[in-house]
């Protein structure tokens, strides 16, 4: 989870200044303190229930997502408007940056929502029932007899949501899970589209 956050704010450094929120310190400096606090309170494999650090994540998780989502209403606005892009593959590199970012993002929510997050899932209290049906929780003879779904797990399942848009070989089993999907898919759909078709336009 922390690789992904530091992944995020890398791909933010290497957007054109036009698509950046703020300035570009602020936003790693945020990232920064917030991957720190939520280490030192929680070292290891995430399984402190804490509600601060929990509130902790959803601020960092908000932030991230804020900062996504302003770019991509940028690159949108810039296609339609038809008033900044002229070199094809720079456009496809923004979009494609922004397109990771938002598949980082989706997974960072559902790996901090599923099952009431990471620390319950890790804990194995199984109070909140989960919200994704892995394949492991059925083939159990593949997967050690403690297995729970961890950070990568939901990134597969981010990047197949984005990228098939549609559900693979993980089933979402709650109504606001699958709501988040269908968001993931409607706005990889749409990047990809328009950055594509602007990119053809150009050439």
């Amino acid at each position: 989870m922390a690789v992904a956050v530091i992944a995020t704010g890398v791909l933010h450094e290497l957007l054109p200044t036009d698509f950046v929120l703020s300035s570009r310190w602020v936003y790693l400096a945020f990232l920064g303190v917030f991957l720190v606090v939520l280490i030192v309170g929680d070292p290891g494999r995430i399984d402190r229930q804490r509600r601060w650090l929990r509130l902790t994540t959803g601020a960092m998780l908000g932030l991230i997502t804020l900062v996504t989502a302003f770019s991509a209403a940028r690159l949108v606005v810039g296609i339609v408007t038809s008033q900044q892009f002229t070199d094809a593959s720079q456009l496809l590199t923004i979009g494609a940056i922004i397109w990771m970012t938002n598949v980082i993002a989706f997974a960072l929510w559902f790996w901090d929502l599923d099952a009431g997050g990471a620390s319950a899932r890790a804990a194995g209290s199984g109070v909140v029932a989960p919200a994704f049906v892995f394949p492991e929780m059925h083939l159990t003879q593949y997967v050690s007899a403690d297995w729970y779904p961890k950070f990568v797990d939901y990134l597969v399942l981010s990047f197949n949501t984005a990228l098939a848009f549609s559900p693979t070989d993980v089933s979402a089993v709650r109504p606001w899970a699958k709501l988040m999907m269908v968001c993931e898919s409607i706005v990889s759909l749409a990047l990809a589209a328009l950055v594509i078709a602007r990119a053809i336009n150009i050439l």
